[in-house]
């Protein structure tokens, strides 16, 4: 364990807040308020970004600060400082208390106890001494330049972070969590007579630095992302249409996220902007879909002790057996439509309100295996990851581009292809799905997701699942 300071050290002790005069300002903040909460955090970054043969840049932010809420019906009063002292707490326990001005409302029921704290206190940025990252980063530029010829440029980059957060509640209730989290990333260009490619992995989580510098896990990292690349080196153009689609196990799930998981998030249907919206108990998936959030998987990207509203995250069934059970809910949008919040109340930081957000979304597991699905399609397309993609939440449009993707024939993979798009509608998608495969797995521990202009840590997952009828843009004339 670490000596890091506990919360009652880093938010009072240390910066000369009183507890008591602080819960006498949040009781009078929220009085007559539906809800609300003081949110605290203390949070040490650092990024390092090795490339082409040298550190390239190297950073490291504290930052500190609190956010103050309430709630009244719909409406929010929020005001945020990064200076925590007893004057900025009351300007914006001022401000706040604007927003129930001549309302008389009922506090909601704080949250439920805390589950175990699926993290420690020790900071991983802490933990391993500066050179020895940088030189890690070094060995991997030399690893690849060594491993093949055709290698032109490395990039290999870390991240860390190290989060403490203490919510405080008028009805006196206080919840701590600390929340670490590091991402090691590796791109990598090659060329072959002429013609250039990239390829990139990413693996992370809320481990310490140790997980991802051992040699066996940056190797395996850097070995993907020039497999990926030589991949590329190979590629044809893409054959446009309409065709069957095989979407391979773990990262793929971002489509499953941003195609449908934001369509199931409380505010979208609660406003009935949510394709969704209304549909609760209907069949809006094929026979053995079931679609899951959990924030209580240990060390995963998205996952954590309790959310920013201090309520415990948990295993949410939103698509059971292609049914719609269950959505993702704050406490606000929860309350509002008389329902349970489901621990999905999530900011990116002090100076952002919670908002209904996804942790970690996936796709249970079927019962055929994946090479039974592969050589289930004549002619279509297998698609392996992806990179970026666009969503409208209201229609369940979607766009996305595939960073490494094969043609499919007579029942087995073919040639990779360049330049692939999945083109479709959430919600029709999900009835196009005619195999689940036995092989579900989740995302290395990259994913990021935005909404409103917000973006926190997330994770995917899915099996291998075959989508038939699904719009491919291709690049072959």
């Amino acid at each position: 364990m670490s000596d890091m300071p506990s919360s009652e050290e880093m938010f009072f002790s240390r910066t000369g807040l009183d507890r008591n005069r602080v819960e006498v300002i949040v009781d009078g903040a929220l009085r007559d308020a539906d809800d609300g909460e003081l949110f605290l955090e203390y949070r040490q970054s650092e990024s390092l970004v090795f490339d082409d043969g040298r550190l390239k840049s190297a950073g490291f932010d504290t930052t500190q600060g609190f956010g103050l809420r309430a709630n009244v019906e719909d409406a929010v009063g929020y005001a945020h400082a990064s200076e925590l002292s007893e004057d900025a707490l009351r300007r914006a326990a001022d401000t706040v208390a604007s927003v129930r001005a001549g309302y008389s409302g009922t506090a909601a029921a704080p949250p439920p106890g805390t589950n175990v704290a699926l993290y420690a206190d020790d900071n991983p940025i802490a933990g391993v001494p500066f050179a020895n990252k940088v030189a890690v980063l070094a060995e991997i530029d030399a690893y690849m330049r060594r491993k093949d010829e055709r290698v032109r440029q490395v990039t290999a980059s870390i991240a860390g972070e190290w989060q403490a957060v203490e919510i405080l509640r008028a009805s006196g209730l206080r919840i701590g969590d600390v929340r670490p989290l590091v991402r090691l990333n590796v791109s990598i260009v090659v060329e072959k007579d002429g013609r250039m490619e990239a390829g990139s992995y990413g693996t992370g989580g809320r481990l310490a630095y140790e997980s991802y510098l051992e040699p066996a896990a940056w190797q395996a990292a850097a070995d993907e992302a020039l497999r990926q690349a030589l991949v590329n080196l190979d590629s044809v153009p893409t054959p446009a249409g309409e065709m069957s689609v095989v979407l391979g196990p773990g990262w793929p799930g971002i489509l499953l996220h941003e195609a449908i998981g934001h369509g199931l998030e409380g505010d979208f249907n609660r406003k009935k902007t949510s394709a969704f919206a209304g549909l609760m108990g209907e069949r809006i998936a094929s026979p053995g879909v079931t679609v899951v959030d959990d924030g209580t998987l240990a060390d995963r990207r998205g996952s954590l002790s309790v959310d920013d509203e201090g309520t415990p995250t948990q295993h949410t069934v939103l698509i059971e057996d292609g049914i719609l059970v269950g959505l993702m809910q704050d406490r606000m949008n929860a309350r509002l439509m008389g329902v349970a919040p489901t621990g999905n109340g999530r900011r990116q930081s002090y100076a952002h309100h919670p908002l209904p957000r996804m942790t970690n979304t996936y796709m249970l597991s079927g019962d055929r295996e994946p090479g039974e699905i592969i050589a289930s399609v004549d002619n279509g397309l297998y698609a392996v990851a992806f990179g970026g993609g666009q969503v409208d939440i209201t229609s369940g449009k979607f766009v996305f581009s595939c960073t490494e993707a094969y043609l499919i024939e007579g029942g087995k993979i073919g040639p990779p292809v360049k330049g692939a798009t999945l083109i479709g509608n959430g919600p029709d998608a999900l009835t196009k799905v005619a195999m689940i495969g036995n092989d579900m797995n989740l995302d290395p521990g990259i994913g990021t997701c935005g909404k409103d202009g917000q973006g926190v840590p997330v994770g995917v997952g899915q099996p291998t699942m075959r989508l038939d009828a699904l719009t491919v843009g291709g690049t072959a004339i």
